[in-house]
């Protein structure tokens, strides 16, 4: 197959793709967390992933692009517990400059 015989996609069907806002996407995701009590020290459930399926690393390999997760964190957090994946959330929105739902303050 030569160059000249590689599809391009047309512009208009690239722009009926929904647009992901990702630091609202992984707030939204965060909040999620807090909502399901995953957060709290005393949860002994699953927490939920960071994933909002943008998956690709940043051109330094530094951590995904999409759930800010280094690649030694997204190796462990199949393996880890709640304690450790709720510290590797911690980590990543610091990296993501999202604020943590849980020193959020609720309005009053």
């Amino acid at each position: 197959m030569t160059l000249s015989e590689i599809p391009v996609v047309a512009a208009a069907v690239v722009a009926d793709k929904p647009v992901i806002d990702i630091p609202v996407a992984l707030a939204q995701r965060a909040a999620l967390v807090a909502a399901e009590g995953g957060f709290a020290e005393d949860f002994d459930g699953v927490v939920t992933s960071p994933c909002i399926s943008v998956c690709r690393m940043t051109p330094d390999r530094s951590h995904c692009q999409g759930c800010f997760r280094t690649l030694d964190e997204l190796r462990a957090w199949g393996k880890v517990g709640a304690a450790q994946r709720r510290d590797i959330w911690a980590q990543l929105l610091v990296r993501a400059g999202i604020a943590h739902p849980a020193a959020v303050s609720a309005p009053d």
